[in-house]
Formats: structure tokens, sequence, C-alpha cells
């Protein structure tokens, strides 16, 4: 697989994440996909050749070996290196959405019409959701992966010797593991900076929930003073903390206005996109 053209398209993804993202992109090309492209692959290159028994019954090697290793170390990383990068191109997709949606307005409004979006890459609306639920997917995905290498691999160690006694073998043989301290390094590095990756991205998410919860509280204290004032303006025309819980669009301007209580509200476009 080429993981250049790979890492290529998550390089984009820098400009939309937050501190904490930068930090798990870093982690993730740096101290998993570099590690394993540079040495796991190398080491479990004759993990099947180097697998010995010691009888000659035809099959047998076979057969211990499918029972020991289910599945290939370097497989399951790979697929878990795709799983738990993809939802970061959802987040870039969803902007390149946005763009196209932005452009398509102006070509059909004209540029004095005003704007869908005022900062396509910022986390409002739909892409602040997107955003989380991709936070909740990749930290799902390494604990999933996790608790599946543990089945397979209790402890995450390999022995140096194992006993086998299932079909064809005639009794119980010993096979011998092919560089077994160096593959226990190996895979208790990657299953620490999977460890390392599940914090970061709970630690992301709980930082985007909180920022969102504090944005939200200071709409409700900035609006409380306007309907002191105006107690008979219309619930559904007052919601002013809308700028902070959506993309409001202010057509005659390209920048936030204050949560003041005389602001115009004629000039407001929401959208959830």
């Amino acid at each position: 697989m080429n993981w250049g053209i790979f890492e290529g398209l998550l390089s984009g993804v820098n400009k939309y994440s937050t501190a904490f993202g930068r930090i798990w992109l870093s982690l993730v090309f740096i101290f998993r996909i570099m590690v394993y492209l540079v040495t796991a692959e190398r080491v479990w290159s004759d993990d099947h050749k180097d697998f010995d028994c010691n009888t000659r019954q035809p099959g047998c090697s076979n057969v211990c070996f499918d029972k020991f290793f289910p599945v290939s170390h370097v497989r399951l990383w790979a697929l878990q290196l795709i799983l738990v990068t993809c939802p970061s191109l959802l987040v870039v997709m969803h902007v390149a959405y946005r763009e196209a949606r932005e452009k398509k307005h102006r070509e059909a409004a004209g540029e004095g019409s005003g704007r869908l979006y005022l900062d396509p890459g910022k986390k409002r609306g739909g892409l602040w959701w997107t955003y989380v639920c991709s936070l909740v997917f990749k930290a799902g995905v390494d604990a999933a992966f996790l608790y599946v290498f543990h089945s397979f691999y209790p402890k995450y160690t390999l022995p140096p010797v194992v006993k086998c006694h299932v079909a064809p073998c005639p009794n119980i043989v010993d096979c011998f593991i092919s560089k077994p301290s160096e593959k226990n390094i190996f895979t208790l590095f990657m299953v620490v900076t999977a460890a390392i990756c599940i914090l970061l991205n709970l630690v992301e998410l709980a930082y985007l929930v909180s920022k969102r919860c504090c944005e939200c509280l200071a709409a409700r204290r900035a609006r409380t003073p306007y309907k002191e004032h105006h107690p008979d303006c219309a619930t559904s025309s007052c919601k002013q903390d809308d700028i902070l819980l959506g993309d409001l669009i202010f057509l005659e301007s390209d920048t936030h206005p204050p949560l003041l209580s005389d602001y115009p509200r004629d000039h407001v476009k929401k959208t959830i996109l």
C-alpha cells in the first residue's frame, strides 16, 4: 500500500484540528505509521517461514501456525491505521463541501450578496458534529483493536515456545516462534501509542464539549438583560445564542456581531451545514 498518498491526504486535516488533534496526527504519523513501515513489516516478514515445529508430519507446522496466529500482526495494524485515520478525511470532505457550496452561492448571487459561511473551516453547526463524531469513532476503533489483540495474544506478548496438539500432528509438539523478544517490544510499543491516541481523542472531545458549553452559557447570560428590558419579545426571535450554536450568516457583514440586544435580526440567515 502507498502510505505516502494516504499521508498527503491527511496532512490537510491540520488546518481544521485543535492543538490536541495536531498532536494526535503527529503521533500517528511518526510513532505508528513510520514504525509500521520501517520496522514492523520487516520483523514479521518471516514469521511463517521461521515457525519451526519438532516434527516432520506434513501439514502440522501450518495448522499450528494458523492456530496461534489467526491474524497477522501487520495486517491487523494496517487495518487499524486505515480505520482510525479515515474519520479525519470525512472532516476534510465536509469542509470541501462547504467551500463548494459557498462558491456556488457566490456564482449564483454575485460577490456582493453576502456569504453562506463566515469561515467554512470553522467548527460550527454540522462540521462540529462531524468532528466530534470522528473523535468518538477513532477512540472506539483503537479501543476495539486493543481488545482484539488481547483476545488473540494474551498480555500482548508472544512466548518463545508453544505446544500444539491439533490434527494432523501425531502428538503434542513444540513449535518455536521466530524473534519473540523483538516482536514483543514492537507489539507493546504499538499498544502504548494506541492507548496514548485514545487518551488524546478523549481529551480533545472533552475540550470541544466544554468549550461549546461555555459558549452557550455566555450566550444565555448575554440574552438575559435583553429579556428583562423587552418582556414582550417572542421567544423564537430572541435566541441570540444561535450565534454560538449554529452557523449564523450575516449577509451584510463578514464578521460576527457582538451579542447585543438591539442588533437587527433582519439580515440573519442560518445554515445547518
